[in-house]
């Protein structure tokens, strides 16, 4: 590998990670009260680390945070693009392209039923990537993060967390979502098991239990996945992702 080359791959590792770091880290983040009260010195460590190398793009952390606190609304909301939010991108809903959302709810049996009601909250986040996608640029989005470099419109897991809370948000706020709430996102892994992979997540009202819903897995506008928060965090990946099989097999 070239001099440029490696360069090249670190600042895309930079970019796509110095925001978490720096969320990891900071008392006042939203990731803090998630940290290990022992990790706390090796992410401070890891960040001052980040600090000493070139300036690469990424959001402040007011941003971030502004974003996956704001309450969205139809015709104007805001979401993260280009790895560790470091494109943000005001975005705004018809009413026709609401109502395909909304359509996706639109079957008796999933009032009572928790397990069709995740189900359509997974097609219901594909069809909004559809969406925004177009209108953002992100619509060629790929599975996965770090073979994605060469093409446009990528988003990193960090991204897709957010962007999955803001819409599920949306849903809730419209009384599509009725048997389940949205929580904060949550991540694995905090570079001591393995690469650090953030979701969003939701809770079942009726047993407690707590699902994650990861969009990350799979290509712009397929349905996020949803699988139980526990089997999500001892490192869950999907079988038949392209992330796992390569993208030929996985056609």
């Amino acid at each position: 590998m070239s001099y440029q080359m490696r360069q090249s791959f670190f600042k895309k590792i930079c970019c796509n990670f110095q925001p978490y770091i720096s969320l990891l880290c900071s008392s006042r983040s939203l990731a803090a009260q998630f940290v290990v009260p022992q990790f706390k010195h090796f992410c401070r460590f890891l960040l001052a680390s980040f600090l000493l190398l070139p300036s690469v793009t990424h959001a402040s952390i007011a941003d971030i945070t502004r974003i996956y606190k704001q309450t969205p609304k139809l015709e104007d909301f805001e979401i993260c693009t280009g790895g560790g939010c470091a494109e943000v991108k005001q975005v705004g809903l018809t009413r026709d392209e609401w109502k395909v959302v909304a359509d996706i709810f639109d079957e008796p049996s999933s009032v009572s039923d928790a397990s069709l009601e995740r189900k359509h909250i997974a097609e219901a986040i594909g069809a909004l990537e559809k969406i925004v996608g177009a209108k953002t640029g992100t619509h060629t989005d790929r599975a996965g993060t770090f073979d994605n470099a060469n093409y446009p419109g990528q988003l990193d897991c960090n991204d897709e967390a957010i962007n999955s809370t803001t819409y599920m948000r949306l849903m809730q706020q419209h009384g599509l979502i009725k048997l389940h709430q949205t929580e904060d996102m949550r991540t694995r892994s905090y570079f001591i098991f393995g690469w650090p992979h953030s979701t969003a997540v939701i809770n079942e009202l009726a047993t407690g239990e707590r699902y994650a819903v990861d969009s990350w897995f799979y290509d712009n506008g397929l349905p996020a996945t949803i699988v139980p928060f526990a089997v999500w965090k001892s490192g869950y990946f999907p079988p038949d992702s392209p992330i796992i099989k390569g993208r030929a097999a996985a056609k």
